[in-house]
C-alpha cells in the first residue's frame, strides 16, 4: 500500500530578506524555521532544504541497510548514521557523503562493506537524489 506524507513551508518576502516555516505535516512533530542566510551562511537556529535532505537521507539509509544485514544473517543491534549534504550557492546541491557504523555482531567488515554498499544504490532516497554525486563511508564499531 502506497503512502503519501506531507510537509508545507510557508514563505514569507524575498529570497535574501524572506523567511519560511516548515512544517511536518503529516506527523505532526513540529514547525521549524528556515531562511536564505540559514541556508548558505551559518544556521543560526534554523534549518534547510540541504539539512532536511540530510535527515531522509540519513534515517533511509539506515532502514535499507538494517534490512540488508538481517537478510544476510547479520542483524544489526546499532547503525549511526550521518548524512552530510553539501551546498553551494549559485551551483546547488554538490554532493552527499554517507558516514555509518554499525554494530553487527557476526558480520565482518568485507560482508558490512557489501551491505552497506546495497543500501546506498537502493535505498529509495538514494534513488531519489540520483542525479547527486552520493559517496559512502562504512565502518563496523
Amino acid at each position: 500500500m502506497a503512502t503519501t506524507r506531507t510537509a508545507r513551508t510557508a514563505w514569507d518576502g524575498n529570497l535574501v530578506e524572506g523567511s519560511g516555516l516548515v512544517t511536518f505535516a503529516s506527523s505532526g512533530i513540529g514547525e521549524y524555521p528556515v531562511s536564505w542566510p540559514a541556508r548558505a551562511e551559518a544556521p543560526n537556529g534554523k534549518t534547510s532544504p540541504e539539512e532536511l535532505i540530510a535527515a531522509a537521507h540519513s534515517s533511509c539509509y539506515s532502514m535499507a541497510l538494517a534490512h540488508a544485514l538481517t537478510g544476510a544473517g547479520t542483524p544489526p543491534t546499532k547503525l549511526d548514521t550521518q548524512a552530510d549534504v553539501t551546498f553551494q550557492p549559485g551551483t546547488g546541491i554538490t554532493g552527499i557523503h554517507l558516514t555509518v557504523v554499525g554494530h553487527v555482531p557476526g558480520a565482518d567488515e568485507a560482508g558490512f562493506a557489501r551491505a552497506a554498499a546495497d543500501a546506498k544504490a537502493n535505498c529509495p532516497v538514494s534513488k531519489a537524489l540520483s542525479g547527486t554525486e552520493i559517496t559512502l563511508t562504512a565502518n563496523l564499531a
